[in-house]
């Protein structure tokens, strides 16, 4: 069996803007969030309060160059 360490892993408790689930949002890349009871992306907006809204198309071709330029 091999060793995997995984390191420190950014978790927020927030509303999701999909599923309007009370959750737990696990961070993919910065700011952004994926809901870990319906599956959908997020994306974290801080303005005196964090909230969390759904992702448009330009946050979407982001996040698709950053895990082309991965690997």
């Amino acid at each position: 069996m091999k060793k995997i360490r995984i390191g420190y892993i950014d978790t927020v408790h927030g509303l999701c803007p999909h599923c309007d689930e009370d959750t737990l949002l696990v961070a993919i890349v910065t700011d952004i969030y994926k809901c870990t009871m319906c599956g959908q992306e997020t994306k974290q907006y801080i303005n005196g309060s964090i909230k969390y809204l759904k992702l448009d198309e330009t946050d979407k071709e982001w996040i698709k160059k950053q895990t082309d330029n991965d690997g």
